[in-house]
């Protein structure tokens, strides 16, 4: 009996360490002296858009600033996870809103059919969501950013309906994402033979991208893409060597979510990687498809990012017709540098980006 008592308590207590408690709630913003700044949001919410319930957070110390929709990453990896393990500030220059894609985290439906998670309807729900803001928060216009696969959303949303926003933030710009595969493979490839690792070699040959579109998509798909970038320090951030140990864990220990919410995380991440919106990601090609966009638009770059190819990041900015544009080159940075850098991101984005600048911007 002792036995089975003390296995269950041992069981508890390895699963409140991997999964601890928790209620889910977001913390208000605070004065030096404890008290809640009277014009701040901090926010947790869902709002019904286009016959679903799209979570969202919406955080800022000022209610007054510009608004900035945060299309973030995956889809599937919440951005305001991220942002509550590497602090931007960026609640100090925005009211800011980081949308949770339907079908992922806090919109994750296990009734949702995958078949309804398109391009377009990313696209239409961004435009939904930028009006629900324009309208609560009385701006006629906002910002929009986005990071990695919220830059496909981002570019087509801003290249479709410019009226609603201020600027386009592109952080991690993708580009011609078949490309940039193949220039990290080549990359990768490359570095493991210097090293003379033979096993990951030969992990690398079994995938011949190049001449088969199966053992493309296969690479793709495989669980050797993400830990040969991390390993690398070209993957999610470049000092960040292990998505496991980076993301996965602490995404489970994150309090913002509950903990059903957390496990979500990644149900809601395995169901979207089997939709057409992920797949049209492969094919995208911006060069062809965005060559001018009616607005401003900055680009966050990483030295260092092969999860979207940095060289491709400057040959399409060099391309893209715009009345204003910027690029940033972070050279401590992989593919977020506004989490690896983020006092350099957020003098730009005060300096340059809301005053229509390009004080901080890349020499050209």
């Amino acid at each position: 009996m002792w036995i089975i008592i003390t296995l269950i308590v041992c069981i508890t207590i390895a699963v409140c360490v991997i999964l601890p408690p928790g209620f889910g709630n977001t913390k208000p913003f605070r004065d030096e002296s404890g008290d809640v700044l009277p014009d701040s949001i901090s926010e947790k919410m869902n709002v019904d858009i286009n016959n679903t319930s799209l979570g969202m957070f919406i955080m800022g110390k000022d209610k007054s600033k510009p608004i900035l929709l945060f299309l973030g990453g995956g889809p599937g990896i919440p951005e305001y996870f991220l942002e509550t393990q590497y602090p931007s500030g960026l609640e100090n220059e925005f009211v800011v809103c980081y949308l949770e894609y339907r079908g992922t985290s806090l919109s994750y439906d296990s009734d949702m059919l995958a078949e309804t998670i398109t391009t377009e309807q990313y696209i239409q729900d961004a435009v939904e969501v930028t009006n629900y803001l324009r309208e609560r928060f009385g701006q006629d216009k906002i910002y929009l950013m986005g990071h990695s696969f919220g830059t496909y959303i981002g570019i087509l949303t801003a290249s479709r309906y410019p009226e609603l926003y201020q600027a386009y933030i592109g952080m991690s710009q993708i580009t011609n994402q078949a490309e940039s595969e193949k220039l990290a493979y080549s990359y990768m490839l490359e570095q493991y033979q210097l090293s003379k690792d033979v096993k990951m070699v030969s992990e690398f040959e079994s995938y011949p991208i190049f001449i088969d579109e199966s053992a493309y998509i296969n690479y793709f798909n495989s669980s050797l893409r993400d830990t040969a970038m991390h390993e690398l320090g070209v993957g999610t951030m470049h000092n960040m060597n292990s998505v496991i140990k980076g993301i996965f864990f602490p995404s489970l220990r994150c309090s913002v979510y509950t903990p059903f919410e957390r496990i979500n995380i990644w149900r809601g991440k395995a169901f979207v990687k089997t939709t057409t919106a992920v797949a049209d990601v492969t094919r995208f090609n911006a060069f062809l498809e965005v060559p001018a966009l009616d607005i401003p638009i900055y680009f966050f770059a990483g030295i260092y990012d092969y999860t979207c190819c940095y060289s491709l990041q400057r040959e399409y900015f060099d391309q893209i017709k715009a009345p204003v544009k910027a690029f940033y080159t972070f050279s401590h940075s992989a593919h977020s540098p506004l989490f690896e850098e983020p006092d350099k991101a957020r003098l730009i984005l005060r300096e340059d980006v809301l005053t229509g600048s390009m004080d901080y911007a890349d020499t050209q």
